[in-house]
C-alpha cells in the first residue's frame, strides 16, 4: 500500500504555512514535505511536526531568489560558492527537523552557457553535495521537472538524471520522480518507474492537465499506485498537487486508495 505525504506548499495553501501540519494530520496524512523551510525558525518547523505526529519527508536545497523567477542554481556555474554555501544551510535544517533527504534543483539554465559547462558544473555541485550529506547520513535527490511549466530548466528528463547520476558516482544520491513531469516531458510512467526503480529514491504525484488530484486528468492512478506495489517501490508518495477546490474537498482519491 502506498505511503503519501502532504505537499505543504501546494496544499492546505488557505491556511498559514505553520498551521498546515495540524491541517494535514487532520486529514489522515502521517508525513509531510515542503519546498524550503528557511523563512522560518527550524525549532517552530519542529514543534508543529511533533505537535502533530508528523514525519518530514524531504525539503529542497536553497534554489536562488525564488520570488524572482530562479528555481535552482546548481547548474549555474557563476554561482558555485552560493550553492555550496546552501547546502551547509539545509543540512543544518536537516538535522533540526530529522529529514533524511534533500532535493537540488539544477535550475534553469543560463543564456550563452554551453552544454558541456553546465553538465560539468551541475555534475561538481552534486560531487560536493551528495558527499557533504552522506557525512551526515542523508540522501541527496535531484528532480527532473518539465520544460512547459519552467522553460529552460536543465534537468528534464528520467535518463538524463541518470546519467548525470551515474557521472557523479554518489551511493546517496537518487532521482525524485514526480509523475506529473514526467507524464508531461515523456510519458511511459509505469515502465520508465519500473526501469529506473534502483536509482528512484522518492515519487511525487499530480494529475495533468492541471496540476491537480488524482482522479482530475489523464493518469490512471490506481493502476500505478498498484504497479508500484507490484514492483517493490516502498518509499513514500508526495502529494505536490494543486487541489482543484479545497484540499479537504479533492481528498476522495485518498479515501478510495486507503480503503
Amino acid at each position: 500500500m502506498p505511503r503519501f505525504a502532504a505537499n505543504l506548499t501546494m496544499m492546505f495553501t488557505e491556511l498559514p504555512f505553520l498551521d498546515r501540519f495540524e491541517a494535514a494530520a487532520k486529514a489522515g496524512f502521517k508525513a509531510v514535505e515542503f519546498l524550503f523551510p528557511y523563512a522560518f525558525e527550524a525549532g517552530d518547523i519542529k514543534r508543529k511536526l511533533d505537535d502533530n505526529g508528523l514525519t518530514l519527508i524531504l525539503h529542497n536545497l536553497p534554489a536562488g531568489d525564488w520570488d524572482a523567477g530562479e528555481r535552482g542554481i546548481a547548474c549555474h556555474p557563476d554561482r558555485v560558492s552560493e550553492f555550496r554555501a546552501g547546502v551547509g544551510q539545509a543540512m543544518a535544517y536537516a538535522r533540526a527537523l530529522g529529514v533524511r533527504q534533500l532535493n537540488c534543483l539544477a535550475g534553469k539554465a543560463p543564456a550563452g552557457v554551453a552544454e558541456e559547462v553546465l553538465r560539468a558544473t551541475f555534475v561538481e555541485n552534486l560531487r560536493h553535495a551528495a558527499s557533504a550529506l552522506r557525512s551526515a547520513g542523508l540522501r541527496l535527490l535531484i528532480e527532473p521537472i518539465n520544460t512547459f511549466d519552467i522553460p529552460g530548466f536543465y534537468l528534464n528528463r528520467t535518463a538524463q538524471a541518470a546519467g548525470i547520476l551515474a557521472e557523479v558516482g554518489a551511493d546517496n544520491a537518487f532521482i525524485q520522480y514526480d509523475l506529473y513531469h514526467a507524464q508531461r516531458t515523456e510519458g511511459e510512467l509505469a515502465a520508465t518507474v519500473q526501469t529506473y526503480l534502483p536509482r528512484i529514491g522518492h515519487i511525487q504525484l499530480a494529475d495533468n492537465p492541471g496540476r491537480h488530484e488524482p482522479g482530475t486528468g489523464e493518469i490512471n492512478y490506481p493502476f500505478l499506485f498498484a504497479h508500484l506495489d507490484r514492483i517493490g517501490y516502498d518509499g513514500w508518495i508526495g502529494c505536490e498537487y494543486k487541489p482543484a477546490t479545497t484540499t479537504q474537498a479533492g481528498l476522495g482519491w485518498l479515501q478510495q486508495v486507503m480503503r
